[in-house]
């Protein structure tokens, strides 16, 4: 289906980005949760084995060229979460991590401007400065600096899955699903291996872990990489991804709320200003990026 160009949302596109946005702010606030009693690794990797469980039927040829294809799975599979989910348990704010990792974005815009030679808007440049500008606002403050790491940490990650959605753009001719699939076949046992090769005590951790802890790996599984990932791949398929991922910056908010009530994060006027200076400034990334695409449309 191609994807049409009417302005206005439908009611059920609007309840699929909402679903996606809460989905995902809630994910992150799980993979906190789940990572404060397992190991990161451990934790990606069930994570990827509950996906590969679901997703495996989409395994099947033909695939792409493995030169692209294996390069692209490890980007945004086991390397992008065996840093992302050291991320998580390395963090202590979360609102101001999940923050960062909508660092991706602008990345992503940068990198194709590098790799597939796409045109970069002034104001793209600009949202980007000013996104970097908010992250390092937000560093600064007294609150943030048990979290210089983890910011550093989520910055790598955002690299990486950048980095991995501008190689996959040039993988043609494969389902997203399947491509998903993959991802799991490769990161479910890498990080499962480097959980275990790493965690002398990780069956031990693993028995001791409480039911809640489990619950937010299956989240994380089930509804987040499977459901959420439906849901944003239907709406891929109806419309331009620039039409809709300027909503999904919305995800730190949902993240920020449980935060606060639940994990005792802290939030002072410099951390809420660079947020929000953060995200103002990936919107302008992403704006720029659809009236670009928009204008080569035309």
């Amino acid at each position: 289906m191609a994807p049409h160009r009417d302005s206005r949302l439908s009611l059920i596109e609007w309840t699929a980005i909402v679903a996606v946005v809460v989905i995902w702010g809630v994910n992150n606030a799980a993979a906190k949760f789940a990572t404060a009693a397992l190991p990161p690794l451990f934790v990606g990797g069930a994570r990827f084995l509950l996906v590969l469980a679901c997703l495996f039927p989409f395994i099947r040829p033909p695939f792409p060229d493995w030169r692209l294809f294996v390069p692209t799975l490890l980007l945004v599979g086991p390397l992008h979460f065996a840093v992302v989910y050291w991320g998580f348990a390395l963090a202590h704010n979360l609102r101001l991590f999940s923050v960062t990792l909508q660092l991706w974005i602008p990345l992503a815009t940068l990198f194709s401007w590098m790799i597939l030679r796409e045109s970069m808007p002034l104001a793209a440049i600009g949202g980007m400065a000013t996104a970097f500008a908010g992250v390092v606002w937000m560093m600064l403050d007294p609150a943030a600096s048990g979290d210089v790491t983890a910011v550093l940490v989520g910055g790598a990650a955002s690299v990486l899955w950048a980095l991995g959605t501008v190689l996959v753009r040039r993988i043609q001719g494969v389902r997203a699903l399947k491509v998903q699939a993959c991802v799991a076949l490769l990161a479910a046992p890498t990080l499962l291996a480097g959980a275990f090769a790493t965690e002398p005590d990780l069956v031990v951790r693993a028995q001791a872990a409480s039911w809640a802890v489990w619950a937010s790996i299956v989240f994380a599984g089930l509804v987040s990489s499977v459901g959420a990932t439906v849901a944003l791949f239907w709406l891929a398929q109806r419309r331009e991804a620039s039409r809709f991922t300027p909503y999904l910056l919305t995800t730190p908010l949902v993240t920020a709320v449980i935060g606060v009530t639940a994990l005792g994060d802290v939030l002072t006027p410099r951390l809420v200003a660079g947020g929000l200076v953060t995200l103002c400034g990936v919107a302008v990334v992403a704006l720029a990026e659809r009236r670009r695409r928009a204008a080569a449309s035309a």
